[in-house]
C-alpha cells in the first residue's frame, strides 16, 4: 500500500512515491513481483504520457525493474526456462569481499535469457501503461494536488482516485512535511526493496 507520495527532492530522488509492507514478507509470488515491475515502471510511462519527451528521473525504478526481472529469471525459476538458476555467485578471495558472477550456461541460453527478462518487463509495462491511459483523469487531478500541496498522504491518494475532492487546507508549514525543528528530513526510505 502507498504510505505518500511526494515532489520534494530527496537526495538523488526529485520526488518518490513510498509504499510500506503491510507485514513482513521472505517470500514473494510470481503475481506478487509482476506488481512490484508494474508499479516501479509507472513513472516513466506517466511522463510519457504527460509530456513530449521523457527524462533520466525513472532511471533507478528501471534499474530495479530490470533487476527484478533478471531475478525471476535467473534465480527463482519464474519463467518459461523452467525451475533453474542461471550464474552462480562466487566470492573471489583476491577480490576481498567482491561478488562475481559466473557464466554457467552457453551464449544461446544467454539469449533466452535475455529474452525472459524483456518479456517480463515489456509485459507489465504494458499492464501498468493500460491501467493510467484508463485512469488519466485521476492521474492529472493527482499531479494538480501534488503541485499545489507537494506531499499527498494515502487516504488523500485514495480519495484523488475515489473521484472525490480534496477539502482540507493547504497549511504552508504543513507538519507532514517538516519537521517542528523546522529542518527537512533528508533521509527517506525508498520504500521497501526486494533483495
Amino acid at each position: 500500500p502507498i504510505h505518500k507520495v511526494t515532489i520534494i527532492p530527496r537526495g538523488m530522488a526529485l520526488g518518490l512515491t513510498q509504499q510500506l509492507p503491510t507485514d513482513d514478507k521472505h517470500n514473494y509470488s510470481r503475481d506478487y513481483l509482476d506488481d512490484q515491475i508494474a508499479i516501479l515502471l509507472g513513472g516513466r510511462i506517466a511522463e510519457e504520457l504527460t509530456q513530449d519527451d521523457i527524462t533520466t528521473g525513472a532511471g533507478n525504478d528501471l534499474d530495479r525493474a530490470t533487476d527484478l526481472g533478471r531475478k525471476m529469471v535467473c534465480e527463482w525459476g519464474m519463467s518459461k526456462l523452467g525451475p533453474l538458476t542461471f550464474g552462480k555467485k562466487e566470492e573471489q578471495i583476491f577480490l576481498g569481499r567482491d561478488f562475481s558472477q559466473q557464466s554457467d550456461y552457453s551464449a544461446e541460453t544467454a539469449n533466452r535469457i535475455d529474452q525472459e527478462i524483456n518479456g517480463i518487463v515489456t509485459r507489465n509495462y504494458d499492464r501498468a501503461r493500460e491501467t493510467l491511459e484508463n485512469h488519466r483523469r485521476e492521474l492529472d487531478h493527482i499531479a494538480e494536488e501534488l503541485l499545489i500541496r507537494e506531499v499527498l498522504d494515502a487516504d488523500q491518494v485514495m480519495r484523488i482516485a475515489r473521484g472525490e475532492q480534496l477539502v482540507e487546507p493547504v497549511l504552508p508549514n504543513d507538519s507532514s512535511q517538516t519537521p517542528p525543528d523546522g529542518h527537512a528530513d533528508h533521509h527517506e526510505d525508498e520504500g521497501n526493496q526486494i533483495e
